[in-house]
């Protein structure tokens, strides 16, 4: 299914209704764009949050573990809006603790129906202005001031118009639109192959884990101590490759090279990250459906081979998909600084920090099933200057979209730093409005002393003193 590039048409100009003007406008409502608008909206400020789904949460709602509110050294690093979202969750019973992970440092389960409901109620208890079903298509500009965006639904083609823009699409979608220099993946144009998460119940997940705990040399299990699945009810499994090993050699097609299961809050479920599209262009439908129909013909050979090969899976049954591919990587934009694969492995400090993340590059292989991790023993900051794009003003960047390069991304991908960049969007962009300055000009002592005081968690070393 190529797209015919080569036949043009011309559209004829024509007024479009503006169907809302706001202070604040979020594009977007996965984890950074939820934590944006609450952010945004805390001083009364007109907030607005548009998402092409029926429904707010983004990865949280497919099957995935929050990773990343504890850092490598066992301490809680994401704390602010995050770790409200979560106590709100834990209240209906629908998020566990910030569980340790000798791989991942931290994972913290929730359950994707819950974070739908949970997340819409505090933006609409927020005052958030929100609309679903609105598909983000242009934007509205003069010169190199963003004054809004234009949005396609069942209603026709509309604007809505903002003093401030806060792209959390994941995808760079406003920035791109907007004339924002863009990266793709890595030097090749390669980008890690995003997954389509399933679910499966009636899995004995007891004999799971005492069958890693007790037979380490038979269940090989990547990084992770075998005793680390003897203590722990729910966990992430990632390894198995000897199993795996064993159901190739009997003919099974297997898109990878590891096992990776995750547990889910209810009993007997177990959510399933193991297929892998290769070559999938996250910013492109064709691609993308593609990307769906062959990330369901995987799920049928995923599920045959859990349930021959992989103890406790033997009355396992089917349950549902996800409702999206997760998406790993598509564009990056060009900032007024770009995060590098050193600045994380030596544990930079930046003046300008509005995040602390702790999570190691994690690279999903463009090409083949693999993965390599490397960690760098401690956190690393996420300069506020990397949220601020090149050459546009009145828009911010929050989410993997920031500026970053292809190893760097690996890292900060995750959600709960991309909850924590939302949050200091946000704030940024109140500030911004409340003090008349664009995003990129606004007093960064300010927005880190206010984020401390809302209970976010900053390193000392990288906050510059208040005078």
């Amino acid at each position: 299914m190529e797209t015919n590039s080569t036949k043009k048409i011309v559209e004829p100009s024509r007024e479009i209704n503006v169907r809302y003007e706001t202070d604040v406008l979020v594009v977007g409502g996965g984890p950074s764009g939820i934590m944006a608008a609450l952010a945004a909206a805390e001083e009364g400020h007109k907030v607005m949050l548009i998402e092409s789904r029926s429904f707010v949460g983004g990865n949280m709602t497919i099957g995935l573990p929050i990773l990343g509110f504890l850092g490598q050294k066992g301490n809680q690093i994401i704390k602010g809006l995050p770790q409200k979202f979560i106590d709100r969750l834990k209240e209906v019973q629908a998020a566990s603790e910030h569980r340790p992970c000798p791989l991942h440092m931290s994972l913290t389960l929730v359950e994707p129906e819950a974070v739908k409901t949970v997340a819409l109620k505090m933006l609409i208890e927020a005052n958030v202005q929100v609309l679903f079903y609105a598909f983000f298509a242009g934007i509205v500009q003069e010169g190199d001031d963003l004054k809004g965006v234009i949005i396609e639904s069942k209603a026709g083609r509309e604007a809505i118009l903002a003093k401030v823009v806060i792209d959390c699409s994941g995808d760079a979608d406003v920035a791109y639109k907007a004339g924002v220099p863009c990266e793709f993946g890595n030097e090749q144009g390669g980008v890690q192959p995003p997954t389509l998460m399933f679910c499966m119940g009636g899995v004995d997940t007891e004999e799971l884990r005492l069958s890693i705990a007790q037979e380490p040399r038979t269940y090989l299990t990547d990084f992770i101590p075998a005793e680390y699945f003897g203590q722990n009810n729910q966990f992430v499994l990632v390894g198995l490759r000897n199993l795996m090993k064993q159901a190739k050699e009997a003919g099974m097609q297997l898109p990878t090279e590891r096992t990776i299961l995750i547990t889910g809050l209810r009993k007997g479920e177990i959510w399933v990250n193991m297929t892998r599209v290769n070559g999938v262009n996250g910013t492109d439908p064709a691609s993308l459906t593609q990307g769906e129909i062959l990330g369901r013909q995987q799920i049928e050979d995923v599920q045959e081979y859990l349930i021959k090969y992989v103890p406790g899976f033997e009355n396992a049954y089917f349950v549902r998909t996800a409702p999206f591919l997760g998406i790993r990587e598509t564009r990056r934009i060009r900032g007024l600084y770009t995060m590098t694969r050193e600045d994380i492995l030596s544990c930079r400090h930046f003046e300008d920090a509005i995040a602390v993340a702790s999570y190691p590059l994690d690279i999903h292989h463009p090409v083949g099933g693999d993965c390599t991790l490397e960690w760098c023993g401690d956190c690393y900051d996420i300069p506020y200057r990397s949220l601020i794009p090149q050459k546009i003003k009145n828009l911010i960047v929050a989410g993997r979209a920031i500026s970053t390069t292809h190893e760097a991304m690996s890292a900060i991908r995750v959600m709960a730093p991309c909850m924590a960049m939302g949050e200091a969007a946000g704030r940024a962009a109140k500030m911004a409005i409340k003090n008349k300055v664009q995003p990129a000009d606004i007093d960064v002592k300010a927005l880190q002393q206010e984020l401390l005081a809302k209970g976010a968690w900053l390193r000392t070393e990288s906050v510059v003193p208040a005078e």
